[in-house]
């Protein structure tokens, strides 16, 4: 058997020996020369029979059995999992590839519906259709028969498409699908003359449909009643659809015929008898002017809503909360005013929480919200309050709450207003402007470094140094050691006696080169922490801390070791405040016990509302979220506020010292007022009220 390879070799080293001939005098003469070329063949030898031995010995390893084909790639699973992570583009061409290679039917319709879905998304309608009927009839879905109707309608083959998707299980369709399905067959219908049954899917799809696509639904159904429905058949359309947007669109249009002929005893009969809150918060503003202007009374009750957990997990949060506005209600005289507060149990449920948003805006036709005070529920009711027009004023401290639009508000302590209030007195009051920050490893920790790091830039300070310890700590030696600058793993003993007689000569330097610490979290682990610095060499160094140190067990625990430290907080029962002052006293007459800053936030929000519903020119919930955007200096006991562009509070918190082992307010009138150690004055918020616990 003849072996290429062997053959180049072989040829390859006639050309060695060739070349090596010409040196061989170099290496010893011819004799020499041969002894190295027979060794030569005789290792290509050896080289060449052992394969063929191998080969000959086991004929089975012809093919490798241990080297595995590479496996064929799914194209059909892949671009559908792109489909569904909502990666159309990427999707697009395995979804093509797939329809070329793939033999099975069910998973044929797959590829195609789901690449009808992206040419659906990006108008092609006529490339839909094409890929609907790529599926043979026999097997076709209702997905695609729902896909086919949708293209259909959008080329203006309208009956072909109301046809197909009429015969449409709509139980097999995603939500989104239903109700979208809902409004085309509504505009086809008026489409081609039947308004009534127009009607009847707009009334349907209403039912169903997100809320931001009520509005538009809404307004196509105004319009078939205002411009299509003829005055005879209207009163038949109102009593139809009673209890229903297209219901209270249908009696408005009476109304305005009723106006234009002048009765307007009749307009105002009907307009008595219109629930106006069926009407979508976009297009409720007018109806409720219209209503003012005729029967000569608002609407809106003067009152409003308030979401608390007053049941479950949270409900002692949510109870403490009411008696701040029960305090507050009690303090004011309301019954010539008509002002009230109507109490909605949430249990802390995002659901539950948007659901009675709405009660309160329609059927309890309140003026504006209180609450929550948990985040996820508080971001759902601020949601739902957005989208009803109703101005609500939430307790919690979950991000970016204001920022969903005008008229959501929050009156709450931030973990923001915290840092600028601490920042702004030590470095432009006290003039200091190095710091170091020793801080837990959780999500509160973290957030305060960053926070406390950009306020003290801001002022030309700088945070030099930080260090973090394990949220379950209770030794923090090594921070510490760190803090200062030296190695937490080097151990005197190590040092000779001639290091440690030259250790005695270097000069005292200061421990560490920050002008204070600040530490932001709790009274118990600040506790622990400030005796320990002390241990390691840190003594008389301010320390700054966050709300959560304002409690007894501050002094009780650290003692001697906090003297001096300063913090903040929202919230101080024995601040000089006369105002405070009345209500904590009131509070304590009423509960036998001192308030909290939960019963204070609830008591503030109760008396912003009174305030401003007092006012003659605040008569719709729009004149009262323009009063809530204007408000300024506020006298609150949880600070005076001021709510910035966003809706967010900018308050003056309590700044709180240290003071011969008594917690002491040192800014406002008269600072210097002490804490009694024997009094209870921390509230434990739980974890997730407060912000990134």
């Amino acid at each position: 058997m003849s072996i290429p390879w062997a053959r180049a070799f072989s040829t390859r080293l006639k050309n060695f020996s060739t070349d090596f001939m010409i040196c061989y005098p170099f290496f010893g003469g011819e004799t020499m020369f041969i002894r190295i070329q027979k060794t030569v063949l005789l290792l290509l030898a050896l080289l060449l029979l052992v394969p063929v031995v191998t080969f000959a010995a086991d004929p089975a390893e012809e093919t490798p059995a241990a080297v595995e084909a590479p496996s064929e790639i799914d194209l059909l699973t892949e671009g559908l999992a792109l489909f569904e992570a909502e990666q159309p583009e990427a999707a697009k061409p395995m979804l093509i590839a797939a329809i070329e290679v793939e033999t099975d039917a069910e998973r044929l319709q797959q590829a195609h519906i789901a690449l009808a879905r992206i040419y659906l998304a990006e108008k092609q309608f006529d490339t839909v259709l094409a890929q609907i009927a790529a599926i043979p009839v026999e097997e076709r879905n209702d997905e695609a028969r729902y896909l086919e109707g949708r293209a259909l309608v959008a080329i203006s083959l309208t009956r072909e498409g109301m046809a197909a998707l009429q015969g449409v299980d709509p139980q097999v369709l995603p939500p989104s699908d239903q109700s979208i399905r809902l409004r085309i067959l509504a505009e086809g219908n008026a489409a081609l003359g039947n308004y009534q049954r127009a009607l009847w899917f707009a009334n349907r799809a209403m039912r169903s449909a997100p809320s931001e696509d009520v509005r538009g639904i809404y307004r196509f159904a105004q319009q078939v009643v205002e411009t299509q429905i003829s005055n005879d058949i209207l009163p038949e359309i109102a009593f139809m659809f009673a209890g229903s947007p297209v219901g209270a669109a249908a009696r408005l249009q009476q109304v305005e015929l009723e106006l234009a002929a002048g009765d307007r005893v009749q307009a105002a009969r009907l307009i008595a008898q219109t629930d106006l809150g069926l009407i979508p918060a976009a297009y409720r503003g007018g109806a409720i002017r219209l209503y003012t202007e005729l029967t000569g009374q608002s609407w809106l009750e003067r009152s409003v809503g308030v979401v608390l957990p007053l049941s479950g997990r949270f409900a002692a949060y949510g109870q403490l909360v009411k008696r701040g506005i029960d305090l507050a209600v009690e303090m004011q005289d309301l019954e010539e005013s008509g002002i009230r507060f109507i109490y909605r149990d949430n249990g802390g449920d995002p659901a539950r929480s948007r659901a009675l948003v709405e009660q309160l805006s329609t059927a309890d036709k309140a003026v504006a919200v209180a609450g929550p005070i948990t985040p996820a529920a508080s971001e759902a009711a601020a949601r739902k309050a957005e989208v009803e027009k109703i101005p609500l004023l939430t307790l919690s401290q979950h991000k970016g709450l204001p920022e969903i639009g005008p008229f959501v508000f929050r009156n709450s302590m931030t973990a923001r207003l915290q840092v600028q209030e601490l920042a702004r007195y030590v470095v432009d009051e006290l003039g200091m402007t190095g710091f170091g920050v020793l801080y837990p490893d959780n999500r509160l920790g973290r957030e305060m470094l960053d926070l406390f790091s950009q306020e003290v830039l801001k002022r030309n300070g700088l945070v030099t140094t930080s260090e973090s310890y394990p949220e379950d700590a209770t030794d923090f030696g090594r921070q510490i050691r760190l803090l200062k600058g030296e190695d937490p793993d080097f151990r005197e003993e190590y040092m000779t006696e001639q290091e440690m007689l030259e250790d005695l000569f270097v000069p005292d330097f200061p421990p560490v080169d920050f002008d204070a610490l600040f530490i932001p979290d709790y009274a118990d682990k600040v506790g622990m922490i400030a005796p320990q610095l002390a241990y390691y060499g840190i003594e008389e160094l301010p320390l700054l801390g966050i709300n959560g140190w304002n409690s007894p067990d501050l002094v009780r625990l650290a003692g001697p070791f906090v003297e001096g430290a300063i913090f903040v907080d929202g919230f101080f029962p024995y601040s000089p405040y006369p105002f405070v002052q009345e209500f904590a006293n009131r509070y304590f007459s009423k509960y036998g016990e001192e308030p909290t800053i939960l019963e204070a936030q609830g008591f503030d929000v109760a008396n912003i509302f009174i305030s401003l519903l007092s006012r003659d020119n605040v008569r719709s919930r729009n004149d009262l979220r323009l009063a809530l955007s204007q408000l300024s200096n506020y006298p609150g006991v949880t600070g005076a506020t001021t709510f910035n562009l966003v809706g967010d509070a900018e308050k003056i918190l309590f700044l709180l010292q240290v003071q011969n082992g008594n917690i002491t307010q040192i800014n406002g009138p008269d600072a210097g007022q002490d804490t009694l150690l024997d009094e209870e004055v921390d509230v434990a918020i739980p974890e997730e009220y407060t912000p990134d616990i």
